[in-house]
């Protein structure tokens, strides 16, 4: 599935088409280490529920790497390690914990917390300070993408230019 991405200005087309390049290789080695990722998960994050619970987060991670392939992967390289495009969106708003944002309740390390409430699971990691997660949301297309019910584009402040007196000039201005 492509994702609707448009392509910056001219003289930074290079990066976008390195960011597409390194995302489809980071794709493809991600969906080949999936039978080991049960592993390397638990000793990176020193959590043995995941080679513990072995073939149930093989096929959660089968389905995190294909929802990283709708985009989430690009989007990281260009916009937040390439940073091929200015963010001028001023976004405001507060997580809900609804879970869209986390591939659409697809992240394999989403876990439920209540009705209608998840939390991620690898929160206060080194490995969610790595990824895409923390800069959620960049643009106002993250809030489509994920239909985000809690961040909003915020309208433009208008700029007022007041006169102010001063007092140490003559004649107060």
């Amino acid at each position: 599935m492509r994702s609707g991405f448009t392509l910056p200005q001219p003289g930074l087309l290079w990066r976008a088409h390195l960011s597409v390049a390194l995302a489809g290789v980071m794709n493809f080695g991600f969906r080949m280490l999936v039978p080991a990722m049960p592993v390397i998960m638990g000793i990176l994050l020193r959590d043995l529920r995941y080679v513990r619970q072995y073939r149930h987060y093989v096929g959660k991670f089968y389905v995190h790497f294909d929802a990283l392939r709708e985009g989430p992967v690009r989007h990281y390289l260009s916009d937040v390690f390439l940073q091929v495009k200015q963010v001028p969106d001023t976004i405001e708003g507060e997580c809900v914990q609804c879970g869209n944002c986390c591939l659409n309740k697809r992240c394999a390390f989403l876990e439920p917390v209540g009705e209608d409430k998840f939390q991620c699971g690898i929160y206060g990691s080194f490995l969610r300070r790595m990824s895409n997660c923390g800069s959620f949301p960049l643009h106002a297309h993250d809030i489509a993408r994920y239909q985000c019910p809690s961040y909003f584009v915020a309208p433009a402040k208008p700029v007022l230019w007041l006169q102010v007196d001063n007092p140490d000039r003559p004649g107060g201005r």
